[in-house]
């Protein structure tokens, strides 16, 4: 591709049937990867969760129920009862996927949660793989070929898979190739409502699926900007005032649409203010991990992981693509401008994402990284992950990937014309001599440095089902209005992954305590799951040790005051790897049990009142 027109296309019969042929194509191509990677999940979709992040699938399962269970009973789904009773959880300060579960709630309903997961997963990668190619293909490059590519990277690059393992509000990024259009359409002269009212419309929505991504994104198309700016500077000073008028409509729609649920986020009941400790912000980036397989793909190796997988895996390129996107840049830098816009992503983003200090190999050396020069307080930061700036160097490698192709196209057909110079007619650029032979040899590169990084299917593990007692409601007699259910173990982001699952499965009919979120604590402070109260602390302790300690009367007390502040009316004890020492302990404190179905059961409202 060069900074002057594209080169025309090969003249075909039907021009207008081909390219719908291939479009569709394409998308057929991307919703079987998309089944191919949740292939273990559907081998046995209601008792597999994943095995890399168990935790994070059963809470998405139940934000589906969430959505659900909103849609159902016409309550505010930005704040739930349901779990960490009777506190609740404010949905907006969490990884809540409403853009995704409240219009999805007809389909949950039907199919149930679990389905529901494993279902939507595969179709948001294909979806996001999908909006990537039409943005290729319809804006920057003419070869479906290579959008395709580009597509296929934007919406399966490892770092994606990897966050497929259990976290699906990473790879729902269908919206943002839109977003990044739409961004870039704003100085178009005479549109700026029409593109304003729309990307703030996106922008909105895109709130409700992912916040951080859209985050990411917005610091992307600004250094999109800033470098067009660069480069361009007259077209950029011929449309700043269309573009920053659009950019007001944009912002001041998203603004009058999302004021009530980002206040909620801040200031609404269970608000909090940073994560405890600032945790996120000494995640970087390992600088081997770029030139490393990931562990999801063919080429990958899960031993890996013990040296320089300590973070997220969100680059772990290969180094067959490393050198490819070096070798590719090298060769379109000078003739493209968007190839330099993308060499100036990945510079920049690359950076960032090293955090505080550079790691080399699983190893924190002691050079400072750009993060060490950013206070860990200020507002965003605090909650960032440095690591994830390189996902936007991923999807810069996939934008780079179809310019490539786009090359190695045009040169096999009618060679590489450098752009003319300022005022030089364009029939007196000098046109390269055809190489046929570059178009197979360009494409074989692409495929040698793809090839290893093809997804695998992502892992999953058997869960042990929820007790007949609880599916087939056997709790109900035991659970009256404005009462709780206590499982057992109380489930936290630790412990209580399967009694979690109790809720999520049962159409969250009874509120729990405890759960798999953040919230504040008692300085308004980020932290994950509630506060330990003695009673959760000593059921954990427990467990960890295998063996019930020497109870005392202090103990009981203690029991009946947090099962009175949990509103609890039963407690519930299935099936477990601990059952044996959970029963002796719940016993010890709260008297004996009864058998009931295929659980052990203390009604517990007469000692609690």
């Amino acid at each position: 591709m060069t900074d002057a027109e594209p080169a025309e296309v090969e003249p075909t019969r039907r021009p207008r049937r081909r390219p719908a042929r291939a479009d569709l194509l394409a998308l057929g191509a991307y919703v079987v990867l998309g089944v191919f990677v949740c292939l273990n999940y559907w081998g046995d979709v209601t008792g597999r969760v994943s095995s890399h992040l168990p935790t994070d699938h059963s809470w998405f399962e139940w934000l589906f129920a969430h959505g659900a269970y909103s849609v159902r009973h016409l309550e505010n789904p930005l704040f739930t009862a349901r779990q960490n009773a009777p506190d609740g959880v404010n949905m907006m300060a969490n990884t809540s996927l409403l853009g995704v579960t409240l219009p999805l709630a007809p389909l949950t309903m039907l199919l149930g949660p679990q389905v529901m997961y494993a279902l939507y997963l595969g179709g948001a990668l294909a979806a996001t793989a999908g909006t990537g190619y039409w943005m290729l293909s319809r804006h920057l490059v003419r070869s479906r070929a290579a959008a395709f590519v580009g597509g296929a990277f934007l919406g399966f690059a490892p770092g994606i898979i990897h966050h497929a393992n259990g976290q699906p509000n990473f790879v729902s990024n269908f919206l943002l190739p839109l977003i990044v259009v739409r961004v870039l359409r704003l100085g178009e002269p005479g549109r700026w409502r029409r593109n304003g009212l729309v990307l703030g419309a996106l922008v909105t929505y895109q709130i409700f699926i992912n916040e951080e991504m859209l985050l990411l994104t917005a610091l992307a198309c600004l250094v999109v900007v800033l470098a067009y700016a660069v480069q361009r500077p007259r077209a950029t000073r011929a449309m700043a005032g269309t573009f920053l008028a659009g950019m007001g409509v944009a912002g001041g729609l998203a603004l009058v649409l999302t004021a009530y649920p980002i206040w909620f986020q801040f200031d609404g009941p269970q608000s909090y203010r940073g994560l405890q400790g600032g945790v996120f912000h000494n995640w970087g980036e390992d600088l081997v991990a770029f030139v490393t397989f990931a562990r999801d793909t063919w080429a990958g190796d899960p031993e890996v992981e013990k040296t320089i997988g300590l973070t997220e895996q969100n680059t772990w390129f290969g180094w067959p693509l490393v050198l490819l996107s070096l070798v590719a840049l090298a060769l379109l830098v000078r003739r493209s401008l968007a190839a330099r816009v993308v060499a100036v992503l990945v510079v920049v983003f690359t950076v960032a994402a090293i955090g505080p200090w550079v790691r080399f190999d699983g190893v924190e050396t002691h050079v400072p990284g750009p993060w060490s020069y950013v206070s860990d307080d200020l507002p965003l930061v605090e909650m960032m992950m440095p690591t994830r700036l390189a996902l936007v160097v991923a999807a810069a490698v996939g934008v780079l990937l179809a310019l490539f192709c786009e090359a190695a196209s045009r040169q096999g057909r009618a060679g590489l014309a450098p752009a003319p110079r300022a005022g030089e007619p364009a029939a007196a650029a000098p046109v390269a001599p055809r190489r046929r032979w570059l178009r197979p040899l360009g494409y074989a590169a692409v495929a040698l440095a793809l090839l290893p990084l093809f997804p695998r299917p992502l892992p999953a593990q058997q869960i042990a089902p929820p007790p007949h007692f609880i599916t087939a409601g056997g709790w109900r007699p035991y659970v009256p209005a404005g009462r709780t259910l206590v499982p057992v173990p109380i489930p936290s982001n630790v412990h209580g992954l399967p009694t979690l699952r109790w809720s999520a499965l049962t159409k969250q009919e009874f509120p729990i305590p405890g759960g798999y979120f953040i919230g504040p604590n008692e300085l308004g402070e980020g932290v994950f799951g509630a506060p330990n109260r003695p009673t959760s602390s000593l059921v954990y302790s427990t467990m960890d040790a295998g063996v019930v300690p020497a109870l005392t009367d202090e103990n009981r007390r203690q029991a009946v005051e947090d099962l009175r502040f949990w509103r609890a009316s039963v407690v519930v004890l299935g099936a477990h790897p601990r059952e044996a020492v959970l029963r002796e302990l719940v016993t010890a404190l709260l008297g004996q049990p009864q058998r009931v179905d295929d659980v052990w059961v203390w009604d517990v409202r007469a000692l609690v009142g």
